[in-house]
């Protein structure tokens, strides 16, 4: 059997003269949480319709359990999939719903029943089989939504941005739960999202894709810490974008001149391109008591604070460190005694681990 449920090698989609998705390979094994994240126009639902069997690749070969699909129609791929609008039927019970794929299917009525009130079970509607749509929540109707899917027990199951019509409440409680019944089930799935909280919360890789090519995939963790691309950076969380002007590569530090005057010092990795920017996650910028040394950070900077923000667990602040350098820090709100003020003078201390050379 192979170890791999889903493999696009070489896949791309054109229409006329413009590439939507463009050469991606990408190999999913069997259990794993994928998300597929971009911004909108990246290609990532075209990608996940080419694996559905709705869109056709240009070029390339898409295989599930091993097999090529390019030729096989969508009802055939045995394949779930879950829509951003339910798409439940507002005539039929949820029992009906649940039991449709099985209907057509032509399982026999007694194993469809045991297996609806499994899947009912599996998103915790026991007891709601006979209410209709109109009378769900709206995250209850996405439960139903996903019973349907894995109802007729799916190789791979596609979820095409389910929860961007809840509130965000419900959202964050969906995240989950989907991520609970995708453990119970042992079940591949493939999301789609532009939201990169729900595919870092939920997610064993991502994906991120950008203008039709895959930028970077990985763990969550390492694409937070270690972006590969200053688009990676931007999109995955917050981050402080710097142009860098001139390097010089020191014997314990790459030495990056990001203004007139300032002087950030990454640790040395001996980048393979040149580096045009770096990257600094606000929450790993240290805001320094007064008259603190600061010995323990590679980085010490001085600067003027412009604007501080209170969000109640944090306090966002704005810093100069010069006419043409900026910093976005997030200080949490137990660490800050007596928050900065506008006006004040301010240290911070950054390890030279905590910046990223970028040369993209």
């Amino acid at each position: 059997m192979n170890a791999l449920d889903i493999e696009l090698v070489s896949v791309s989609k054109s229409y006329a003269s413009m590439a939507v998705v463009r050469d991606i390979d990408l190999a999913i094994p069997q259990g794993e949480f994928v998300s597929i994240l971009g911004p909108s126009g990246c290609g990532k639902t075209t990608t996940l319709n080419m694996i559905a069997g709705f869109t056709a690749p240009s070029r390339g070969d898409i295989r599930i359990k091993g097999r090529s699909q390019v030729r096989v129609p969508p009802e055939r791929r045995n394949i779930g999939l879950v829509f951003q609008n339910y798409a439940l039927f507002p005539h039929m019970t949820v029992t009906e719903n649940v039991a449709f794929g099985l209907k057509m299917k032509g399982v026999r009525r007694e194993e469809a029943a045991a297996t609806v009130k499994s899947a009912l079970r599996s998103v915790h509607l026991e007891g709601m089989g006979e209410r209709y749509p109109r009378e769900l929540s709206g995250g209850q109707q996405q439960r139903v939504a996903l019973a349907r899917a894995i109802a007729p027990r799916p190789s791979v199951l596609l979820l095409d941005e389910p929860l961007s019509n809840l509130d965000l409440k419900l959202r964050e409680a969906m995240r989950i739960e989907l991520k609970e019944i995708q453990q119970q089930l042992g079940m591949t799935f493939v999301y789609v999202t532009h939201d990169q909280e729900e595919a870092m919360a939920m997610s064993d890789r991502v994906v991120v894709m950008w203008q039709g090519a895959i930028a970077q995939q990985g763990q969550p963790a390492d694409l937070y810490r270690e972006p590969n691309s200053r688009f990676v950076a931007d999109f995955i969380g917050k981050s402080n974008i710097l142009a860098v002007q001139t390097t010089a590569t020191g014997q314990a530090h790459l030495e990056l001149r990001v203004g007139e005057g300032v002087i950030l010092k990454a640790r040395n990795t001996e980048p393979s391109a040149e580096v045009r920017y770096c990257s600094i996650r606000p929450e790993s910028i240290a805001v320094l008591p007064p008259g603190a040394g600061g010995d323990e950070f590679a980085n010490l900077l001085d600067g003027t604070v412009r604007r501080v923000v209170n969000l109640g667990a944090a306090f966002e602040i704005d810093a100069d460190l010069g006419s043409d350098v900026h910093l976005h820090v997030l200080l949490r709100a137990t660490r800050a005694s007596v928050p900065p003020k506008l006006g004040d003078s301010i240290r911070l201390g950054i390890d030279d681990a905590d910046i990223q050379a970028l040369s993209a």
